[in-house]
C-alpha cells in the first residue's frame, strides 16, 4: 500500500475528499483527517464547542470511523504548535498515542512523524503539519498501488492545495519547518490566513 495525501484550507473540502475517497471504494480504516478546528464552526456533530476541552488534552475518542464512515469517528485533541483539532483515523490514532492506550500530549511529532512512517517525504510532512497549525486540514489515504493515481486525482479535485505554491508562500514568510513549540496561531490569525487565500 501507499500514502496519498492532501492539503486543504477548508474543513468542507477536505470532507468532500475523505467522502469521494469512500465512495471509490477506499476503507474508512485506510483514510484518516486532521483540521485544525476554531471556536466557531460547527464539524459533523460535534457541535461549535467542540474544542473548549481540547486545550487541556481531551481524549480523542473513537477514532476507526465505522458503519457510517469515517467522519463519524471524529474527535477533539490538543496538538502542541498547532492548537484544537478535529481528528480521525490512523494518522490520528498514531498522533494521539491512541493505538498504545497513551493520554493525548505530545502528538505534534506523531503526526510529522506518522507521515514520514508511511512514505510521505519529510519536508511535505513539515508542510502539512503547518498547514493544520494555519487553519487548514490534512487527509492521507492508505491505497493499494493500483488506486494511487484515481485517489490521488479525487484528493486534487477535491481542491487539495498546490504544495509547490504554499511552500513557496511559507518560504517567503520565513518558515522552514513545522515547531511544535511554536505558540499555536489565534482565532485572527487563522482567520487572516484563510483571508490570504480567499476563503
Amino acid at each position: 500500500m501507499k500514502t496519498v495525501t492532501g492539503l486543504f484550507d477548508s474543513y468542507d473540502d477536505a470532507r468532500s475528499a475523505v467522502k469521494a475517497l469512500e465512495n471509490a471504494g477506499v476503507s474508512s480504516d485506510n483514510i484518516s483527517i486532521v483540521y485544525r478546528k476554531d471556536g466557531k464552526e460547527e464539524v459533523e456533530g460535534q457541535g461549535n464547542k467542540a474544542a473548549e476541552g481540547a486545550g487541556t488534552g481531551a481524549g480523542l475518542g473513537a477514532v476507526a470511523g465505522g458503519a457510517g464512515g469515517l467522519l463519524t469517528g471524529l474527535g477533539i485533541m490538543a496538538i502542541p504548535g498547532v492548537g484544537p483539532v478535529v481528528a480521525a483515523g490512523w494518522l490520528a490514532a498514531t498522533a494521539a498515542g491512541a493505538l498504545a492506550g497513551a493520554v493525548v500530549g505530545g502528538a505534534a511529532g506523531g503526526i510529522v512523524g506518522g507521515l514520514i512512517e508511511s512514505g510521505v517525504p519529510e519536508e511535505d510532512a513539515h508542510l502539512y503539519a503547518e498547514g493544520v497549525r494555519r487553519g487548514g486540514a490534512v487527509v492521507a489515504a492508505k491505497v493499494d498501488d493500483d488506486k494511487v493515481v484515481e485517489s490521488q486525482a479525487i484528493l486534487s479535485s477535491s481542491r487539495a492545495v498546490d504544495l509547490d505554491v504554499r511552500r513557496r508562500a511559507y518560504t517567503e514568510d520565513g518558515w522552514t519547518r513545522f515547531d511544535e513549540n511554536a505558540d499555536p496561531y489565534t482565532e485572527e490569525q487563522v482567520a487572516a490566513e484563510r483571508n490570504r487565500y480567499h476563503l
